[in-house]
């Protein structure tokens, strides 16, 4: 790919990873708000992220399918529509405040992202050399958490506004008053679903207008060969080496703990006393701790330290914050839990460049598999939840960050060598 059409086609990625931490990290705010709109224990709250990342799973191989007929940039698209229906289906579900139509809004939206992903991370990875690859993906990462950050503000006031008072109002009502408050509340959040979707409309007419170059061209194809050294030739799921499928987990187990250390924060941060100015604006904190790493990541890799070695540190890091955070309380415990999200920053790439190491044209089928490993994103932070009511403590189920972040050691150490050709 010529230098020109390099530098355009990762600015609209750039875009593109922009819209989806907007819509990714706003689930930091619909849980606490739906928790209270629908009258909602831990257990059923957190069902918002499993509703959300559960379409990764489903949606990742059939959205390789679709890629396949309409091409990356068409397929892009197509994503941003189905993100955009998502964002309407939140209208009749704050109109009868159903929380299961609600949970369909979530999941077509992850179905459309999920589209979105397959399509935007190849574009990342491969362009360019693989040592490298942490370093773009950080840089689209810096788009990702800069629009988590605008949307928990945005929505932090539009949703959660007062939302001490107004809870402890609904607990004080009862009957039609009750109902005709909860009603109001869950009202709050029409007006942004809709301007969230013409907003979707037109960022897929600026991508289909954009005539962004497949991947899968000739010049691309030779450039993915060049980049993973391979002479792959098919896409077969038993020509696909070990470090893949141990890369798979690995990144279903950071995914977890990714949405586990910001989206749980909020209630966490009431349930220690910090006020609804504080409480509902903390995901931004973590957001930010992100940013930190992701720049840090950025100069650091690979001219300083290699994106594996940056992997095992911050995987080591990452277990120190959360003992520091298991054995102390209140304010403290919370830093450390929102310092979790530094050392965060550098898995996402560096797990995602060794699993497609060398992988040549199953690169895509890879990638198509990786994706699906954002579900655990949908399976752990709902056992947290769970285990966070029948414990009525909200500091305890963190103790399940600590398998996931042993197992992502494991692999930055050895696990990525498991099958790797040299």
């Amino acid at each position: 790919m010529k230098k020109n059409n390099y530098a355009f086609s990762l600015s609209i990625i750039g875009v593109l990873y922009f819209t989806f931490g907007f819509i990714t990290w706003l689930n930091n705010q619909l849980i606490p708000f739906l928790k209270t709109a629908c009258q909602l224990t831990d257990t059923q709250a957190y069902l918002v992220t499993f509703a959300f990342y559960i379409s990764y799973f489903v949606m990742a191989l059939p959205s390789a399918g679709i890629l396949k007929k309409t091409g990356f940039a068409k397929g892009m698209s197509l994503g941003l529509l189905v993100m955009a229906l998502g964002c309407v289906v939140f209208i009749p579900a704050a109109m009868s405040r159903n929380y299961l139509v609600f949970l369909i809004g979530l999941f077509v939206q992850g179905t459309g992202l999920a589209l979105l992903q397959t399509a935007a991370n190849p574009y990342v990875t491969i362009l360019g050399p693989i040592e490298s690859a942490t370093q773009r993906m950080c840089i689209m990462g810096l788009f990702n958490k800069i629009a988590g950050i605008v949307g928990i503000y945005i929505f932090s006031k539009a949703l959660l506004s007062n939302i001490g008072a107004v809870s402890e109002s609904i607990n004080a009502a009862t009957g039609m008053q009750q109902v005709a408050l909860l009603d109001e509340l869950a009202h709050r959040i029409i007006t942004p679903y809709i301007v969230m979707a013409i907003g979707l409309v037109l960022i897929a007419l600026m991508v289909y207008l954009a005539k962004l170059p497949d991947i899968n061209s000739t010049d691309d194809e030779e450039q993915l060969e060049h980049s993973s050294s391979s002479k792959v030739q098919d896409n077969k799921k038993s020509k696909l080496p070990a470090y893949l499928w141990l890369g798979v987990l690995a990144l279903f187990f950071y995914e977890g703990a990714e949405v586990m250390a910001i989206d749980t924060l909020v209630p966490y941060s009431q349930s220690i006393g910090l006020p609804d100015s504080i409480s509902t604006k903390i995901g931004m904190f973590a957001l930010t701790a992100l940013l930190v790493g992701y720049i840090s990541t950025i100069v650091l890799i690979p001219k300083y330290i290699s994106q594996t070695k940056a992997l095992i540190y911050c995987c080591v890091l990452s277990l120190a914050f959360v003992v520091i955070s298991l054995l102390t309380s209140g304010v403290i415990s919370l830093v450390f839990l929102i310092l979790l999200s530094f050392s965060n920053a550098v898995m996402w790439g560096a797990i995602w460049a060794m699993a497609i190491d060398k992988l040549g044209k199953n690169t895509s089928f890879a990638s198509a598999l990786l994706i699906m490993a954002i579900v655990g994103g949908a399976l752990i932070p709902p056992f947290y939840g769970y285990l966070s009511d029948i414990l009525s403590n909200r500091q305890i189920p963190y103790l399940l960050f600590l398998p996931c972040y042993l197992y992502i050691l494991w692999y930055a150490a050895m696990g990525h060598k498991i099958g790797l050709k040299k």
